[in-house]
């Protein structure tokens, strides 16, 4: 899958050759490039994106959320700025939850990149409902006592 338009891939039947014959197949994995920093909803996404593909109804709420997932995506992994702040993106999305105290990386000439805190801070309010925000913010304190 491609982070351009990754639900659609989860949905799409591909047909491919096997043993001379064409095959359908459809693609089984969570392909969705925020299982990094919200897990809850990639999980949710993929089997909701399962379970519309395999009665071949896909709904039209499944596609408009496709343009939303690869509007997170593009935020978070950096897209405009060729991918440099992908790191530091996922740890930007972590820290707002509370997971992680900063966004340091092994490299220090990774950081976020210009605008990239502003369209993070764009797609969470738009797209908010894709987030783990809520479900983080119930668990935290428990997943980090340890």
């Amino acid at each position: 899958g491609n982070d351009d338009h990754i639900v659609l891939d989860l949905v799409t039947p591909f047909v491919v050759m096997r043993d001379g014959q064409p095959v359908t197949v459809r693609i089984k994995g969570g392909l969705l490039g925020h299982w990094s920093c919200w897990a809850k909803r990639a999980v949710e996404l993929l089997a909701r994106a399962q379970k519309e593909a395999a009665q071949d109804a896909v709904s039209a709420e499944m596609l408009s959320l496709d343009s939303q997932v690869t509007d997170c995506n593009a935020a978070i992994f950096d897209v405009a700025n060729d991918f440099h702040g992908v790191i530091c993106g996922c740890h930007e999305i972590l820290r707002r939850q509370g997971l992680l105290e900063g966004t340091w990386c092994l490299d220090p000439a990774e950081g976020l990149s210009p605008g990239q805190a502003e369209e993070i801070d764009r797609v969470c309010a738009a797209h908010g409902d894709l987030a783990d925000d809520a479900f983080v913010s119930e668990n935290r304190d428990r997943w980090l006592a340890g």
